[in-house]
């Protein structure tokens, strides 16, 4: 299983299975602090190990850098006020 930020590369090098993530480079994974995301991720990336029909099977993992910034910006208000507290 092959994750993926990089769809034309991906299509390139033909792997036998990818997830494609529509995050920016270096971000496989989505933001830092995301646990619920990340957890996702690998949640999807170990299911799709046995559920892709056929060799070169690319999933769109269905989760956008935008929603991904959004949430992390909130986790991060939340971080602070609970250390206000």
């Amino acid at each position: 299983m092959s994750p993926s930020v990089a769809l034309d590369i991906t299509e390139h090098a033909k792997p036998p299975r990818a997830i494609y993530m529509p995050f920016m480079m270096g971000h496989l994974f989505g933001v830092p602090h995301h646990q619920q995301l990340q957890r996702q991720i690998l949640l999807t990336l170990l299911d799709r190990i046995t559920t892709a029909q056929q060799s070169g099977d690319v999933f769109f993992f269905d989760y956008t850098w935008a929603q991904a910034r959004k949430e992390a910006k909130q986790l991060a208000v939340d971080v602070k006020d609970k250390g206000e507290s």
